[in-house]
């Protein structure tokens, strides 16, 4: 819980020296931090997240649309409310590697996903893109996903710059809901 700021630093006890910093504990971020969920290895046995999604619930999964060869899913980590991802159901990990199918309806589940977000949520601009390896970026290089996250202006505050923490307005589930209510129809 966030305390309304004093003159007068708060008394914390066994965090070293005191200062003028007040604490936001959020300990779920371990699990990112730590790993949990990770591949063990490359391949698509070696507990891949993406390649377990599909077999799950929508809810249980957080899958928001399934497609024939890709399906859009939210992101256990976001950067903003509403971040998802569209994923092959095919474990590849280069986009030179997916087919001329699979490449069409990546593309289009993006446009849907940003009709989705506009429509549910009056996003006003989008970060679209997918990091190629780990060291591009990858959380999971093994497995190729585009990130869809949607923006609003004036998004960016004080929290993520100086607290290292995101502010997210609303839980997964919730999210995931919404978001599958307003996936549009297939063109």
């Amino acid at each position: 819980m966030l305390h309304h700021m004093t003159s007068e630093p708060e008394q914390q006890i066994g965090v070293g020296t005191q200062d003028a910093f007040q604490r936001l504990w959020t300990p779920h971020r371990m699990a990112y931090i730590q790993g949990e969920n990770k591949p063990s290895g490359p391949g698509a046995d070696d507990g891949c997240p993406f390649c377990s999604i599909p077999a799950k619930s929508d809810e249980d999964g957080l899958v928001i649309k399934r497609g024939e060869q890709v399906y859009a899913v939210l992101n256990l980590y976001p950067y903003n409310g509403g971040h998802l991802m569209v994923v092959p159901y095919r474990h590849v990990a280069d986009y030179t590697e997916l087919t001329a199918e699979e490449t069409a309806e990546l593309a289009e589940l993006t446009k849907q996903a940003m009709t989705a977000l506009r429509s549910a949520s009056g996003a006003h601009g989008f970060n679209i893109g997918m990091n190629q390896g780990g060291v591009a970026g990858a959380g999971i290089a093994a497995h190729l996903h585009q990130h869809v996250v949607p923006r609003w202006g004036g998004d960016t505050n004080f929290m993520p710059v100086v607290g290292h923490t995101r502010i997210l307005p609303q839980l997964l589930a919730d999210t995931r809901k919404m978001l599958a209510e307003a996936w549009p129809a297939a063109a």
